[in-house]
């Protein structure tokens, strides 16, 4: 067990470098290949141990970023993302007994995933194996099948190399014909779109801008300069309308203000309010400015809401997916009277709940507010509804100086592809910038700048297949491995003879080419 146990911290780190911003992609399947060996032949009582090591090894490293928040923040999350590797290896038992293993393995990773992107407190959808595609090869299967696609078939084809491996154990000898198939075989559901792009017609072109005002200092406290803050987007985008004026810059049909560009409530303070009314009335076309509102004594909302030249704060977007921790204290009844760490969180952010696309000077713009990124159903639910373009509004301050910033612009990339949109990015001290359908950058601004960017970008009213079929995908793997663990069940019980027999009791031989 300590081989196996090793090997599965190898395999841990090897996936957490997978991912931006080391992203050594190759060693993602060799990865999950590896956790699915580690496992293998052992029955769920101890299958559970390897994957919870493996699980250690992969979130701690990848969530490093979080260290910047506190140690416990850090390696709380990371413990509790852990523990669904370890329900994964013990999961997987009685799958290995089916026939076409390798398929119902993919489907309990990828239900594992989905899982862990929901639960405990709204889940962590970081380290989809899907986040590490852009740039890659697979990135061109992301419109068809979308991010939970892009998952399964990423998990199959580590399966797939870990049965191969089983295989040649018994075999005594891999054949090279053989490690080829099995490459060819598993690799062709990525690599068959690169092969026809997806397409689709635009149906308009707005010039759009996003402004990146910055944070003073070392860029990661914003409560400390939030009038600065917020001053200074007003005076960039001043810059920006001067640009205009004189010819320099196209004039947008709307402006992007990242998330935090306010942090007070400028419904309640007149100098916020004076900034943001500046602000528009000098570019002379609306500002969708990422707001924090009130919400009384206990609450607060985390918004991206439009401000018209004329008619002044109209449509708005509440943030779906608060930070737990973070943004408010789930059960605060257990947690917030015994950890210090809590009581700056005195009010807890309210998550949203909208599905239509806001109406920006025309536009049908899909919102999201910084890790709604990383969540499927916010942007599925507005591009499904005539989302013509997706903006995300950003902070990440307490970040900038880690990786969390290059993995999040990658998920952002990964969403231009997926939903067949413009992506303009707006942050509040980087990265801002503007992303094309095919997860190229158009245009971006330095982090730690104050700078404008602005760009022309096509409209789309496609709706793509990964959209259509991205809810239900996961919903289905996990309807898989219920249904695989009855059969399994079944054929257990017609094997021993023994219906009271629980699924748990389910082992394999222990023989083995991992020494126990």
């Amino acid at each position: 067990m300590r081989t196996r146990c090793l090997v599965a911290v190898v395999a841990g780190l090897a996936l957490a470098v997978s991912f931006p911003e080391i992203h050594l992609y190759v060693l993602l399947p060799l990865a999950v290949a590896t956790f699915f060996v580690a496992t293998d032949r052992l029955p769920a009582r101890t299958a559970w141990l390897p994957g919870l090591v493996f699980g250690a090894a992969f979130q701690i490293s990848l969530l490093w970023w979080m260290h910047v928040v506190g140690t416990v923040p850090w390696v709380g999350l990371a413990l509790t993302q852990t523990l669904w590797y370890g329900l994964l290896g013990a999961a997987v038992v009685p799958l290995r007994r089916l026939p076409w293993s390798p398929l119902w393995l993919a489907a309990a990773w990828v239900a594992m995933e989905s899982l862990r992107c929901t639960w405990p407190a709204g889940g962590m959808p970081w380290g989809r194996l899907a986040y590490a595609v852009v740039d890659t090869p697979a990135e061109g299967a992301l419109p068809f099948v979308g991010a939970t696609g892009v998952s399964l078939v990423l998990a199959l084809t580590g399966a797939l190399l870990a049965s191969a491996y089983a295989g040649a154990g018994r075999a005594r000898v891999l054949p090279a014909v053989g490690v080829v198939v099995v490459l060819a075989v598993a690799s062709a559901p990525v690599l068959a779109p690169t092969a026809a792009a997806y397409s689709a017609a635009e149906t308009g072109r707005i010039e759009v801008a996003a402004v990146q005002g910055n944070v003073p200092g070392d860029g990661t406290d914003v409560l400390a300069h939030f009038r600065t803050i917020t001053a200074d987007h007003r005076m960039e985008t001043e810059r920006l309308a001067a640009d205009v004026a004189a010819g320099r810059t196209p004039r947008p049909a709307f402006v992007v203000w990242p998330e935090n560009s306010t942090a007070v409530d400028p419904f309640e303070d007149p100098q916020m309010r004076a900034d943001i009314s500046g602000a528009v009335q000098s570019i002379d076309v609306p500002i969708l400015a990422g707001v924090v509102v009130d919400g009384g004594p206990d609450h607060v909302f985390n918004q991206g809401i439009v401000f018209d030249p004329v008619t002044g704060a109209g449509d708005r977007y509440t943030k779906w997916h608060p930070v737990p921790f973070g943004e408010y204290i789930p059960w605060r009844w257990l947690f917030g009277s015994h950890l210090a760490q809590l009581n700056h969180v005195a009010r807890d952010m309210v998550g949203g709940t909208r599905v239509e696309p806001l109406e920006v000077a025309g536009t049908r713009v899909a919102d999201a507010i910084c890790f709604d990124v990383a969540y499927d159903d916010g942007i599925y639910a507005q591009v499904s509804r005539g989302g013509q373009l997706v903006v995300v509004q950003t902070s990440n301050a307490m970040f900038i100086h880690t990786s969390q910033i290059d993995q999040q612009f990658a998920i952002s990339r990964l969403r231009a592809i997926e939903t067949h949109r413009y992506v303009v990015v707006a942050a509040i001290n980087g990265v801002s910038g503007v992303i094309a359908p095919d997860g190229s950058v158009v245009a971006s601004v330095p982090s730690q700048t104050r700078r404008y960017v602005s760009s022309r970008v096509d409209l789309f009213d496609v709706v793509t297949p990964a959209v259509r079929i991205g809810p239900w995908l996961g919903r289905g793997c996990a309807a898989l491995v219920v249904g695989g663990w009855l059969l399994a069940l079944g054929q257990y019980r017609r094997t021993r003879g023994t219906p009271s027999a629980s699924i748990s009791a389910v082992s394999t031989p222990p023989a083995d080419r991992i020494t126990t």
